[in-house]
């Protein structure tokens, strides 16, 4: 069985606002990237269970980029939901009311090829920039 790596952060901001800029493909494009060199040019959403998922990434250079796909298998509006990445991973996504803020925790299994704290650092990373992209916008 896979490690489970769990992230979480603390948003200044209401609940519908957090879900909608985490689900919404207008707002994926510009939030989701660990590090400034990096960027989100699409972002596909179909939030139903079996609706897919599309988020290319791409360094800003040209010089890598991937697309990170997966498939929805459980959602539960305004509280959770869940998904399994094309390499078969599992994660799990939460919002907790906490007025006036929102905390998110997702909970993902580690994948074989890289150290599970690189892992941890990468997603806690993008997590932390769609904080400050809530934050201000």
């Amino acid at each position: 069985m896979p490690s489970e790596i769990q992230i979480s952060v603390s948003i200044a901001s209401d609940l519908r606002k957090v879900w909608d800029y985490y689900t919404n493909p207008t707002h994926i494009t510009a939030w989701n990237f660990a590090d400034p060199s990096w960027h989100c040019p699409s972002a596909k959403v179909n939030l139903t269970k079996g609706g897919t998922y599309l988020a290319r990434m791409e360094a800003k250079d040209g010089s890598f980029g991937f697309d990170f796909e997966a498939t929805f298998d459980e959602i539960n509006m305004y509280d959770s939901f869940t998904y399994t990445i094309a390499d078969q991973r599992k994660v799990k996504v939460q919002f907790f009311d906490k007025k006036p803020n929102t905390e998110i925790i997702i909970v993902f299994e580690a994948e074989s090829e890289n150290p599970i704290e690189i892992q941890k650092q990468g997603w806690q990373s993008i997590l932390n920039h769609f904080k400050s992209y809530v934050e201000t916008h």
